[in-house]
């Protein structure tokens, strides 16, 4: 399906993205909306004709458990909701350990990357498929960007791809800027990416920018697209004609009176980066497996067919590497010392960044405290759920531990945490009550 030129859809730049000019589609971060009341912006969007696709972020199709039930029900109702072609998520995992390992579940926060092996294709084939029969519409797959890489690896990204893409038939979501992460990351070429992997399955292209600091790139998309990444994109069009191109933004935004221009102005340099290539016809893609072609292949015990120790031995692994990266575990064998520890860093920022944006009210009670006193909470507590639960563990934390010292302060966190801990919001006769009950502390 043709897409066109496309961006992502964001709270904070609704009104400059139903303002730009030349839009064919949006992409909305799926766990972000609720399929029973959409935001106004997109409802508009929609009215107008614009396509808008989900984009998923938590299923964590490239772990070791089979795929949440829950999870892919809440990404079909989105995709119903927004009437899309299609749905989206990332070969990465975002979760282990759990009842595969007998030990505690640990969330990442963050996507990481699955290791190119032939077990971890193995686990990944057979949770695309699972995904791919639960939901209403085709499914394409991103490429992630990096900071560290397992050691043993037997296979290069673009062969991983074709693979998956030979067992499954899933769509390819590539993002050139993702594979140019992981040129400077992890010396991975992107040409020969490009070269291995099947172009013609090609679904749309994520272009998005990001920045170097001590030789490490960040994929942060909350900066303009660089030339590299452009490249990369000229690369990539001179092999095939992408159905679609979609602009990254999901930070930082320019101020609203320039916000227009530096989106407009990204936009169209991705609009020439696409047309400068010598842009080939696709070739055809092969239909999905059927669901007799699936059987058949598992019988005959292929590689496309999962084994029980296949799942041990990632679940294993992935397990190790998290605890490392979330929980102060020592580092696995073979895996790079300092980009571990880089990526622990990243992970912390990204998770105190996060807990602040979706409980603004903790950096506003605790002020300048707030990022230092979550980084030192979060050294030794592991995410075990997701951010809003992990805002609650931190109040509850630093309200045991007496702090903040300011008693006033101390008192609006007391109740912030009161009234989203128990199960249902407090109501008016509470409310009121409290607030009584605090008049009468302050005198």
């Amino acid at each position: 399906m043709a897409l066109g030129m496309g961006i992502g859809w964001r709270p904070e730049i609704a009104r400059t993205v139903e303002e730009l000019p030349g839009l064919d589609w949006v992409e909305v971060v799926a766990e972000n909306i609720c399929p029973c009341h959409l935001p106004d912006s997109l409802s508009r969007l929609l009215a107008r004709g614009l396509t808008a696709v989900p984009h998923g972020v938590s299923l964590g199709l490239g772990g070791a458990d089979r795929p949440s039930e829950q999870r892919l029900k809440d990404l079909a109702e989105r995709a119903t909701a927004l009437g899309a072609p299609l749905v989206t998520e990332h070969i990465a995992f975002v979760r282990a350990g759990g009842k595969l390992t007998a030990s505690p579940q640990l969330e990442a926060g963050h996507l990481l990357p699955v290791p190119r092996t032939w077990d971890a294709l193995k686990v990944l084939v057979e949770n695309v498929r699972i995904a791919q029969d639960s939901l209403p519409v085709p499914l394409a797959l991103e490429n992630i960007a990096a900071l560290i890489s397992w050691p043993d690896e037997e296979l290069t990204e673009g062969q991983f791809l074709a693979e998956l893409v030979e067992r499954t038939g899933v769509g390819l979501l590539i993002d050139v800027a993702n594979l140019h992460t992981n040129h400077v990351n992890r010396g991975e070429d992107p040409a020969k990416a490009l070269a291995e992997l099947p172009v013609e399955a090609i679904a749309y292209v994520h272009v998005a920018g990001g920045e170097e600091r001590d030789g490490v790139w960040h994929d942060t998309h909350a900066h303009p697209v660089t030339e590299p990444v452009l490249e990369v994109l000229r690369e990539l069009a001179s092999r095939v004609s992408p159905p679609g191109v979609l602009l990254e933004r999901d930070d930082d935004f320019p101020p609203s009176d320039q916000v227009h221009g530096a989106l407009a102005g990204e936009l169209a340099a991705i609009r020439e980066a696409v047309g400068c290539g010598v842009q080939a016809p696709p070739a055809p893609h092969s239909a999905p497996p059927t669901a007799a072609d699936r059987e058949a292949e598992t019988s005959t015990g292929s590689a496309g067919s999962t084994d029980p120790s296949a799942r041990d031995r990632l679940g294993i692994s992935q397990t190790a590497l998290l605890a490392s990266l979330v929980a102060g575990h020592p580092a696995p064998e073979g895996f790079d010392h300092q980009r571990l520890r880089v990526q622990r860093r990243a992970l912390a920022a990204k998770r105190a960044s996060v807990v602040a944006r979706i409980a603004p009210e903790l950096p506003e009670i605790l002020g300048p405290g707030y990022r230092p006193a979550f980084l030192a909470y979060a050294k030794g507590r592991p995410m075990g759920s997701g951010y809003r639960k992990d805002a609650l563990s931190f109040a509850e934390h630093l309200l045991i531990s007496g702090r903040p010292a300011d008693v006033r302060a101390r008192r609006r966190l007391t109740r912030w945490w009161e009234d989203r801990i128990a199960p249902r919001p407090p109501g008016r006769a509470a409310r009121i009550a409290r607030a009584a009950r605090m008049r009468l502390l302050r005198r």
